[in-house]
C-alpha cells in the first residue's frame, strides 16, 4: 500500500507544479510576463493563508512558538517537494533548502533565466505571509537563494524583540 500512496503523491505533487506552470504561461502569452508575476504572487499570497492555516489544523498546534512555526512550515516544504535541512536556535529557525522543486521546473522548461525574479516575488510573499498567519511574531529572510547563484536558500524566520 506505501507504493500506492507514494505514487498518489508523486502524481498530486506533478499535477500541482504543472498547473501553476500552466496558467502563468497562459497569463503571460496573454497579458505579458509583469502582469503574470503579480498575479502569481497574489494567488500564493492566497494559498500561503491556506496552506499555514491548514499546516497548524494538520498538527494540533496552538498559538505562534517558533517551535510551531519551524513544524508547521516543515510540513509545506516537504509537501512541495523541498529537499532541506533544519535548524532552530532560540527565536530563530533556518530552512536550507538544498533541492527545490520550483527551480528543477524552471530549468527544466529552460526558463531559468526568469528564477530570480520570480523567486524574489514568490518566496519573499510566501515567508511574510507565513509570518503574519503566525500572530506577526517572526520576521522572514532569505540570506541566500539558489536563483540568484548561491549554493543553496536559507529561509530564516527570527523571532521579533519583545514577542
Amino acid at each position: 500500500m506505501a507504493d500506492q500512496e507514494d505514487i498518489l503523491v508523486q502524481y498530486l505533487r506533478r499535477s500541482y507544479h504543472a498547473v501553476d506552470g500552466l496558467w502563468f504561461l497562459q497569463v503571460e502569452g496573454a497579458e505579458g510576463f509583469e502582469r503574470a508575476l503579480e498575479t502569481d504572487r497574489r494567488v500564493w499570497e492566497g494559498l500561503a493563508k491556506i496552506q499555514a492555516r491548514k499546516a497548524r489544523e494538520l498538527s494540533g498546534g496552538i498559538g505562534n512558538g517558533t517551535d510551531l512555526l519551524a513544524r508547521c512550515f516543515s510540513l509545506k516544504l516537504t509537501a512541495d517537494g523541498h529537499q532541506f535541512d533544519l535548524a532552530t536556535d532560540v527565536g530563530e529557525i533556518r530552512f536550507t533548502i538544498l533541492g527545490c522543486p520550483w527551480l528543477e521546473l524552471l530549468q527544466r522548461s529552460g526558463r531559468e533565466n526568469l528564477a530570480s525574479q520570480i523567486a524574489l516575488a514568490i518566496c519573499a510573499t510566501e515567508g511574510r505571509v507565513w509570518c503574519t498567519e503566525f500572530g506577526g511574531e517572526h520576521e522572514f529572510t532569505m540570506p541566500a537563494m539558489k536563483c540568484v547563484g548561491d549554493d543553496h536558500c536559507e529561509m530564516r524566520f527570527t523571532r521579533k524583540r519583545g514577542t
